[in-house]
């Protein structure tokens, strides 16, 4: 049940990404009437608490943890890495951070992830988002705006 909810998820995010331009001004224009995904995420503060929740998921996940062995053993890398995630993700949701870190390519160049290693990534990331109780529309804006880097990652 849980992986076809996270095959749905992921579908639902590559579905976000194909919309018409037409779909996509009136989304445009019902987006603008509202706060940020950022201010609607609880801002840095909150991005904060699911970061740090979603790392612990995944030093726990027996899947994918062996890509962040080095960086967990490291405090200060792994606190380099947390902050990256922050900012990532507040950029990618309309908030006020700059990203600094590696682009993605670069960053898994060598990792060889593969598609079932980056679901298992986005299944930790949901797990934190539910223990949150991020909202339906936001975690699909942040699913959708995160999955576009989905290319980048795999097969690197």
């Amino acid at each position: 049940m849980r992986k076809t909810l996270v095959a749905v998820a992921i579908a639902f995010v590559f579905a976000l990404g194909s919309l018409s331009p037409a779909v996509a001004t009136v989304k445009e224009k019902k987006m603008a009437k509202q706060a940020s995904l950022y201010k609607r995420l609880g801002g840095k503060k909150a991005i904060k608490a699911v970061v740090d929740d979603f790392v612990n998921n995944v030093a726990g996940d027996s899947r994918i943890n062996k890509f962040f062995a080095d960086t967990a053993k490291n405090p200060k890398r792994l606190a380099k890495f947390k902050g990256n995630l922050v900012d990532q993700i507040c950029q990618a949701s309309g908030g006020p951070c700059k990203y600094k870190g590696k682009d993605m390519v670069t960053a898994h160049k060598g990792m060889n992830i593969s598609d079932a290693d980056f679901n298992a990534l986005v299944e930790d990331l949901v797990k934190s988002l539910d223990k949150f109780n991020v909202g339906a529309t936001e975690k699909g804006e942040l699913l959708g705006a995160l999955g576009g880097l989905k290319s980048q990652i795999v097969g690197q």
